[in-house]
Formats: C-alpha cells, structure tokens, sequence
C-alpha cells in the first residue's frame, strides 16, 4: 500500500476557491441559467432547472457551473460517484477509510470518521468544496477524494483530461427513490411543502428529480465503466450491502490501496468495514440529533447550498434494502421496474454484479 499518496504528501489544494470567487460569478450564473427550461418541482417554490439532459435546483447549479469553470483535477484525484441516495454516504465513509487508514488502524478511537460527517471528509466538488477549508482531515492531509452527483457526461473536463479514477455506486431505483423523499422530509426549507409520495413518484419515473433522469444517471457511468473499466470502478449497493469484504477489498485494490496479507490476517478489512457500517457512523456523536456540519455553520454565502437545510442524522435512516415495500403499491413499483427493464435491455447490465 502506497500510504504517501493520500496521507503524507503535500500537494495543492482544490480548495483554493473560496465564497469571494464563487461570488463574483454567481450573476453571469444567473444569467445563464434563467435561459435554461425550468418545470415544476418536488416543492412549489423550488422548480428544477433543465442541464445538459438532467434536472437539478438552481442553487446547485449555480455551483456545479462553478465547479465545471474552475475544479482542476490530477491524476491522483479520486472521485466517488452517485445519485442522491443510492449509498454515498456509506461509499464516502468507505473510501476515506481504505486511503487514510494507516494514520489511525493502530487506535480506531483517533479516525475521523468518528467525529466527522462523512461528507466533511469527501466533499461535493458542486457542493460544499470551498466551505471545508478548516477541516484538518481535508486540507492538513492533501486530499485528494473528492466526491459528485454529477452525470458522467457532464463533470468537469479537468476529470477526463487527468485520467483521475471514480467509482460508482448504484441502487434498485425504487430504494432510491423512497430514500430520497424521506430525505426530503427532513428539510429545513422555505419552498412550500414536499409533494406526495404519489406526486413524488411520477416525477421520479418521468425523469423529473435532483440529477434526474435517475436511469440516465445510471446508464452513464455504465457506459463510461464499459468503455475504461481500468478508470472506473461500478459497484451495486445491494451486492456489497450484502457481502462487503471482498468488494472492499477489490475496492482498496483499485484506487491503489490494496491491504496487504499481513493486513488481512489482522482482520483490517474487517475493521474498516465494522467502522464504516450503518450502525457505527449512525451512532457517531456528529451524526446524531439535530447537529449540523461544522464547517458549514456561518459560511454559506452568495446562495444556499443545499446540505446545510440537512441535519447530519438526516444521512442515517435505514441503509435496508427492499424498504420500497413500506411505500410503494405494486402497480408503482412494476411501472420503474419495467422503465428499467427498457432502459438496460441488450446492454449487459443486469448480468454485472447481481
């Protein structure tokens, strides 16, 4: 294992941006984005914006044009990929755990991840990124995970340039989708009342959600993972969900962390994944109650970013697969199934990782 590449190595740091350089953008944003097509939204007063193929809120996007104009990835970077609540928190932990664990495998009791979000530690590239700038666990160490909800396509072009690696990480969209509007409960929001679940759900299986459409999400980093398989790494949640350890392993392998025999004769497999599980980080004092992330307290300036209407505990539900049963009829889960089943079909999809 090549612990200098995360961990010891000074290296410049994408956090240079800061709120003053967003600022100064923002209008010509704004400009930009009020030629986009917009249509209703989950919230009344918060309609989705046309990017690109996908939907995504103003105030995000305001942000993901930043990150295009100015994230400047290398080749070292690494980036976890996802649709909203298809296992990102779970990867994020995942990750910062295999690259940064020989600073803590020693005493568990000193790793971040027990008192941090795991979004502090890999942060959004469209999000949150130049609001982390005093967390010592990002800026000290030169990271270089960095994390996006952003569709294969459209990511920043400093990212295929450099030829940084990404995994992704998938989930049955009816999981997703139920995942998402409880997510959306919990908002501390000022745009109206969340739809129904019934609304919700139409809109979802019309392509009309945050990063939507969710199969087009889905369908570009397959493609993307078909096309350089040696740059991305595709993973299903209910597959490692089920049976995490060898595919940490492969995991820790591909981002160029592999745990040596020593490693796993010790059981430091085993421990990362005990510390990244459900139960662990949902029991994390920072991830209980109503706490919010630190570094986002009183930074937030030229427009909201999304995260800080979230409580941490907001990120640990349930993680159970097959929770859809709890919401949706049948009728409404044959009806995404079956968008599936058009949309995969003849692309040797749903042969990987079942």
């Amino acid at each position: 294992m090549d612990s200098e590449t995360v961990t010891n190595a000074t290296l410049p740091n994408h956090q240079d941006e800061t709120e003053k350089e967003f600022e100064k953008n923002q209008q010509r944003y704004q400009d930009l984005i009020a030629t986009f097509p917009h249509t209703q939204g989950w919230r009344p007063k918060s309609p989705l914006i046309g990017y690109g193929g996908h939907w995504i809120v103003k105030p995000l996007l305001e942000r993901w044009l930043h990150a295009r104009d100015v994230f400047q990835a290398r080749p070292i970077d690494f980036f976890v990929c996802s649709y909203p609540k298809s296992g990102t928190t779970w990867l994020k932990a995942l990750t910062f755990a295999i690259a940064n664990r020989s600073a803590s495998d020693s005493d568990q009791s000193s790793n971040p991840l027990l008192k941090c979000n795991p979004h502090e530690l890999v942060p959004f590239i469209e999000g949150e990124l130049s609001l982390f700038q005093q967390n010592d666990a990002v800026e000290d160490k030169g990271n270089t995970l960095f994390s996006t909800h952003i569709p294969h396509g459209l990511l920043p072009e400093s990212i295929s340039k450099a030829g940084s690696k990404m995994v992704y990480i998938w989930r049955d969209p009816k999981d997703t989708f139920v995942s998402m509007w409880n997510f959306f409960q919990k908002e501390r929001s000022d745009k109206g009342p969340l739809n129904s679940l019934e609304e919700s759900f139409d809109m979802f299986c019309r392509g009309h959600s945050f990063y939507g459409p969710y199969l087009d999400h889905v369908m570009s980093y397959w493609k993307a993972y078909q096309e350089k398989p040696d740059q991305v790494f595709f993973l299903k949640y209910e597959t490692i969900r089920a049976d995490p350890l060898p595919y940490v392993k492969r995991l820790a392998e591909f981002m160029g962390y592999g745990f040596t025999a020593e490693e796993e004769e010790k059981g430091v497999v085993e421990e990362v994944v005990k510390l990244c599980s459900f139960e662990s980080l949902k029991n994390v004092e920072a991830n209980k109650g109503g706490k919010e992330k630190e570094d986002i307290k009183g930074k937030v300036s030229g427009g909201d970013v999304p995260s800080k209407f979230y409580p941490n505990s907001a990120y640990f539900r349930k993680g159970k697969v097959g929770d859809w049963s709890n919401y949706l009829t049948p009728e409404m889960a044959a009806r995404i199934d079956g968008l599936m089943e058009e949309k995969f079909k003849d692309t040797g999809f749903f042969g990987y990782g079942n």
